[in-house]
């Protein structure tokens, strides 16, 4: 292709051109930001299939072009039909060369490579751009071919990596079209708040799934990206030859949330070899359709040797996947807290005393416990009783006095055994309030 074909193609996307329809507006634009300003590092973005990377990417390129002018922005998407020859690092030169020639940038430009990975030996151009101090650059590639580990190795140190996740419960309502201004509308509208939180609960958040309003095909849509993950971002991407053992595993985990595992029980349940077990669990968990949170200890020998808890990216996944959860909302509840806290950029952990007693999440910052927190749906007496203890018992083994029970309608403070409990609705402290 000759610069100024490469050019007019790319003015489909860019706002120096016609520009692109970047969708309903998430929070992950101010985030690229403050990273790109902040330090001189390539930013790297990634995420579950369909939690949607390139939306956000665009949503970028719109406010960088707004805040540092069109012509200091390049926006490229590989997936491009138009490019019409062979997708290598002596092409991606050519894009950049054409857009340095013709468009002429005023300043150093931000370059968004989206799907990246269908550009054989990208990593040297990118990385010769950052040496260079010519660009500052972010890329994004689909978990397929690109994962966070392989993103580290590839650029060498040079990056930052960056989680992209389904919507939270926030982005959620306003892609059902309602949006939250200030506390009191929040308090007016507290029953569709609460309905929207059980939709949330039950079909999750994916983008697409949430903007589809026919139960049947969000479904279909789920199931899809079920089979898709797996055939592609995990039986394509390791060469599994055995597809039957990774779909038993990947129903075994997506059915069981919230619950401790070891790869040793997994194999005895489902008659597949410890080692396998082990192999293909990493394999999913690659893909980020799985997630497992490791128990606390301060020896790292026996964190690796205790059990995992398994939880799904996505909790309409495991009701549409797995078997139905809704008539038991709190491992649901369990594993929504966990996927927002890491949304959140919190580490995380389980925590279990010698007399099994367990507190849900630990959540750490540095060398230091910050928060314990236990997930109950319903607060009777006897539950109560249990919980509550487990929590005073890990806050003194831990020395961490910040307790905190997310339930789902019980609010207030209390003191339990010399210490002070936060109980907070789940859709208070989704909204941080």
């Amino acid at each position: 292709m000759k610069k100024e074909e490469i050019i007019t193609v790319l003015a489909e996307w860019n706002f120096w051109g016609r520009g692109l329809e970047t969708g309903i507006k998430r929070d992950y634009a101010k985030k690229f930001l403050e990273y790109l300003e902040g330090v001189n590092k390539i930013l790297s973005a990634y995420g579950v299939r369909r939690a949607g990377k390139s939306f956000v990417l665009r949503d970028v390129a719109k406010t960088l072009s707004e805040s540092y002018g069109d012509r200091n922005t390049l926006y490229v998407n590989f997936e491009e039909t138009k490019f019409d020859e062979t997708l290598d690092r002596k092409f991606l030169w050519k894009i950049y060369e054409a857009f340095l020639e013709i468009i002429k940038p005023e300043s150093k430009p931000f370059i968004l490579l989206d799907e990246v990975q269908e550009i054989e030996g990208w990593e040297k151009v990118v990385r010769t751009l950052h040496e260079k101090d010519e660009a500052r650059i972010i890329v994004t590639g689909s978990s397929a071919k690109l994962m966070s580990e392989e993103l580290s190795t590839l650029l060498s140190g040079r990056g930052i990596k960056m989680e992209i996740f389904p919507l939270n419960f926030l982005e959620f309502m306003k892609f059902r079209g309602f949006s939250i201004k200030n506390k009191s509308e929040i308090l007016i509208n507290y029953r569709k708040i609460i309905a929207y939180l059980r939709e949330y609960l039950e079909f999750g958040a994916f983008p697409e799934c949430v903007l589809e309003r026919n139960e049947e095909k969000r479904r279909r849509i789920l199931r899809e990206y079920f089979d898709t993950i797996l055939l592609k971002d995990v039986e394509r991407r390791f060469s599994i030859k055995n597809t039957q053992a990774l779909e038993k595993m990947a129903f075994f985990y997506i059915s069981n949330i919230s619950s401790p595992v070891t790869f040793r029980r997994v194999s005895k349940s489902l008659g597949i070899p410890v080692k396998t077990v082990e192999r293909y669990s990493k394999y999913i968990e690659s893909s980020r359709m799985i997630l497992f949170v490791k128990r606390f200890s301060f020896s790292v020998k026996e964190q690796e040797n205790s059990p995992r808890k398994v939880y799904s990216i996505d909790t309409g996944l495991s009701n549409t996947v797995g078997f139905r959860f809704l008539e038991n909302y709190g491992r649901i509840i369990e594993n929504l807290v966990a996927v927002e806290l890491l949304r959140r950029g919190k580490e995380i952990f389980y925590y279990k005393s010698q007399d099994q007693k367990e507190v849900d999440f630990v959540v750490k910052e540095g060398l230091k416990v910050k928060e314990l927190i236990q997930v109950c749906y319903d607060l009777d007496f006897n539950t109560k009783e249990r919980e509550l203890k487990a929590l005073v018992k890990a806050s003194k083994e831990l020395d961490c006095n910040s307790l905190l029970v997310i339930t789902w309608d019980h609010e207030g403070e209390e003191e339990f055994r010399g210490e002070r409990i936060q109980f907070k609705p789940l859709w208070k402290w989704l909204l941080n309030m």
